[in-house]
């Protein structure tokens, strides 16, 4: 039998209760104070390493970029050569029709490259001794070209030989009716921000492929002359709804049909892919256009 001691009466009982009270409140505000001065676990880290990713990560999608990969996109802060990720653009083959110096044409091996004159901005006519221009709805190409070596810097100073077919889907040099061309081919050097500048013409759309322009990238305007020196061939394409509008106008027939046989899924560079590669577009056919893209490279 248990006895319970009841000599200190009701008024002690009820002091020592108040006392075990106060001294549970006093360790809830302990622990509460101890556990903020902690670290927070369970929410992805500790050492505040998250909370930089995840700052990297907002400027680059706020960022004007090339488009999203697995590496992320080109950010604001990137594109500037303080930080951020940038997607590299993607090799592509070069086609049968670069004119750099890596193949023949009945006439013998076929290199603009090395040519007094391939260095401009206006590519729409012949040069070095060949004359004649090519005709069709006006289109500037301005490239920036980023350096995903450099923290995604500009890349000033590089080079870019950019080339492309004609309204009726004939390459310069090359296709029948066109070898004694060499317009729709140049070189232009990167300004201090990266970027060039091409005056051409729409290209159109020949059976088996989407409207695309090709070009090299090179890492000095020097080198530009030999492809070999090249750290980057790849391609770029249009939106549809441009393609459909600009071959509405007149010259352009051909790429309506050809255009409706092709598309991004079936295209046997574009099929894998080609949010790198699809420029901007803004203009009209009356005006003309301008198609922009950001390009990140390995320089």
């Amino acid at each position: 039998m248990h006895t319970h001691d009841h000599n200190h009466g009701l008024a002690a009982d009820l002091d020592k209760m108040m006392q075990m009270a106060a001294g549970r409140r006093q360790s809830l505000r302990w622990l509460m104070a101890s556990a903020a001065a902690l670290p927070i676990l369970g929410c992805g880290g500790s050492s505040g390493t998250d909370s930089t990713a995840s700052s990297s990560t907002s400027s680059g999608s706020t960022g004007t970029g090339t488009g999203t990969g697995s590496t992320g996109s080109t950010g604001s802060t990137g594109s500037t050569g303080t930080s951020g990720a940038c997607s590299v653009i993607p090799e592509e083959t070069g086609g049968p029709y670069p004119a750099d110096g890596t193949n023949s044409t009945s006439a013998g091996i076929a290199n603009v490259l090395n040519q007094s004159g391939v260095v401009r901005t206006d590519i729409r006519s012949s040069f070095a001794g060949m004359s004649g221009t090519a005709a069709g709805v006006p289109l500037t190409i301005k490239l920036k070209i980023i350096n995903a070596n450099a923290s995604c810097g500009t890349a000033g100073g590089m080079a870019v030989y950019l080339w492309h077919c004609d309204r009726s889907g004939n390459y310069s040099l090359y296709s029948s009716g066109v070898t004694n061309q060499n317009y729709l081919r140049g070189v232009q050097e990167a300004n201090s921000s990266g970027e060039v500048t091409f005056t051409t013409i729409f290209p159109g759309c020949y059976d088996g492929r989407m409207p695309h322009v090709h070009f090299e990238v090179y890492p000095t305007l020097a080198k530009s002359t030999s492809a070999s020196n090249r750290i980057k061939t790849s391609q770029f394409t249009f939106p549809m709804a441009t393609l459909t509008e600009v071959y509405a106008n007149s010259g352009y027939s051909a790429s309506v049909s050809n255009l409706a046989r092709i598309s991004y899924a079936t295209d046997n560079v574009f099929s894998d892919g080609y949010s790198l590669q699809l420029a901007a577009m803004t203009g009209n056919a009356t005006d003309g256009y301008v198609a922009t893209l950001t390009l990140a490279v390995l320089g």
